[in-house]
């Protein structure tokens, strides 16, 4: 693979990890539709009242443990653990392991199986390794990419998703059953040994990211005629809260043009300490910097 073909992989891969990482931790407009009820100390509560219990809960925690998996069609499947903050938009250490899928064919030719990621408030540091550094990164291990420039790169769906890694907390699928007004109580189950309630519902995933961002008419038509292209348009969310109302276990479906995408993710640690600190300057490149080296097409 020469450097050209590396830092190409280099830049779609990571982008396409950070986002593994985003999701798992993974604000909106609410319905009160929907009044399943449930018994919580003699008290009946819709989902829906349930729900905004859970939301306010998890968002006081400010930070947690994170670990779960990711598959994208053909595309990729990855394992993801680390330690997620959101007090003052997204930050955390998460390393994402490739584990099949054609990008985990591409990391191979990278030298390098797994991605390790510190985000930061405004943008986050991958590092691609060794074998990226000495033929592709100019002997730099870590790339950084700032939000600002994605948003850029990337039209409407940048936009999104720079508000998105700047503002989620890992109550989004909460926030997202909470809006559709299409969410049921499963009832009662255990994850990894802890009591749980099971909630499910359906979310137009175009139409939440929609109502959850500023962007004007023009992006938002731009957003939908994206979403279309990649053939995402509904997702199943399920989630399982715990007896403190928080968040101990949620998981996504929906079908793209690549296959089916699914994420379940793991939460547990709710409040553990959590230190971030950028990479050293002397080991690392920007994104700008690493598209400036790309041949003009």
């Amino acid at each position: 693979m020469n450097s050209t073909t590396m830092r190409r992989a280099g830049l779609s891969i990571a982008v396409v990890a950070a986002l593994t990482g985003l999701t798992a931790c993974g604000s909106g407009d609410s319905s009160d539709k929907a009044d399943r009820g449930e018994d919580k100390g003699g008290i009946k509560l819709s989902p829906i009242a349930a729900l905004r219990t859970v939301e306010k809960s998890t968002d006081k925690a400010d930070t947690a443990r994170v670990d779960g998996t990711t598959t994208m069609g053909s595309l990729s499947s990855m394992d993801m653990k680390g330690v997620m903050g959101w007090s003052d938009g997204i930050t955390g250490n998460v390393t994402v392991t490739f584990t099949g899928g054609t990008q985990a064919q591409q990391m191979k030719q990278l030298g390098a199986t797994e991605l390790d990621y510190r985000y930061l408030k405004n943008g986050f540091y991958a590092n691609m390794g060794d074998t990226f550094a000495s033929q592709a990164g100019g002997g730099k291990h870590w790339v950084e990419y700032d939000y600002e420039t994605l948003a850029e790169l990337s039209g409407a769906a940048g936009e999104a998703f720079k508000d998105q890694m700047q503002n989620t907390t890992p109550n989004q699928s909460v926030k997202m059953l909470l809006a559709s007004g299409d969410v049921k109580r499963v009832g009662e189950e255990e994850v990894r040994g802890k009591k749980a309630v099971h909630y499910s519902g359906k979310v137009d995933v175009a139409d939440f990211t929609a109502k959850n961002s500023d962007l004007d008419a023009d992006k938002l038509a731009q957003l939908r005629k994206q979403f279309e292209q990649a053939g995402l348009s509904t997702e199943t969310i399920d989630i399982w809260v715990d007896e403190d109302d928080l968040l101990v276990k949620k998981s996504e479906k929906g079908e793209t043009k690549n296959g089916t995408f699914s994420q379940t993710a793991y939460y547990s640690d709710y409040g553990t300490e959590l230190n971030v600190e950028k990479p050293p300057a002397s080991d690392t490149m920007s994104f700008k910097d690493l598209m400036n080296k790309q041949p003009a097409v």
